[in-house]
């Protein structure tokens, strides 16, 4: 399955956790404070990371503020006792995929996480390709975005995104016109269906803005349709 890191300075959550993951199939590699989970991610070989937000010498959203700042893309899941939307939105905003509250059930969490993984090529069903399609490039105007490498440029220009920005980015691109709604957005994006927080939705929207933004201060792509979401301009 996938190689996971978990970092919570919990010994007994750590051990629950820890049975849990590998009950399922996956490879886990533990941490007790953000340092150490830092360290565990440079060195590579890591395709998720699920980490408490309380942590001793360097927090769970100093963690992931590092990690995106260092182009660390994998994806990365937020566990919280604090249970406020403020918090939610900024691990959001940092760069998080996700973000669950304490207390949770272990089956619960793998749900989320294996909604992730699955939308990470290395990790999902393989698909054919028609024949003579060799090409996985979606395009529109000056946005590009290769799912099966998961890279997105915007006018030639490289786009550092995380999964679920990507997801949401390449989601918008093959519908260029048509308007999704924050559900659809977050179906697309995560692989989850369930209760939709529309500022959880915005904020996915917000970040991905501002890093094409940053490329092109001018840029009215993506169009928010008040009452119904999103799209990209045809």
């Amino acid at each position: 399955m996938a190689r996971v890191l978990l970092v919570d300075d919990d010994p007994s959550l750590l051990d629950v956790l820890s049975l849990a993951f590998a009950d399922a199939g996956h490879d886990v590699v533990t941490a007790k404070d953000g340092k150490a989970g830092l360290a565990l991610v440079e060195r590579g070989g890591l395709d998720l990371v699920v980490t408490d937000v309380n942590l001793p010498h360097m927090d769970g959203f100093s963690l992931v503020r590092e990690l995106r700042a260092k182009g660390h893309a994998l994806p990365i899941v937020l566990l919280t006792s604090r249970d406020t939307e403020v918090d939610e939105v900024l691990g959001l905003d940092l760069g998080a995929d996700d973000f669950v509250s304490k207390p949770f059930s272990t089956r619960a969490l793998l749900a989320r996480v294996g909604a992730l993984l699955r939308r990470d090529p290395k990790h999902a069903a393989p698909r054919e390709s028609p024949p003579g399609e060799a090409d996985t490039c979606i395009t529109h105007k000056e946005l590009a975005v290769d799912p099966e490498r998961l890279t997105a440029t915007y006018g030639g220009k490289e786009l550092s995104l995380t999964l679920t920005e990507h997801r949401i980015l390449e989601a918008f691109v093959r519908r260029p016109g048509r308007v999704l709604s924050r559900a659809k957005l977050l179906e697309l994006g995560r692989g989850d269906d369930g209760v939709v927080d529309d500022r959880l939705v915005d904020t996915y929207v917000r970040r991905l803005r501002r890093k094409i933004e940053a490329f092109d201060p001018a840029f009215d792509g993506i169009e928010t349709v008040v009452g119904a979401g999103y799209r990209l301009r045809a």
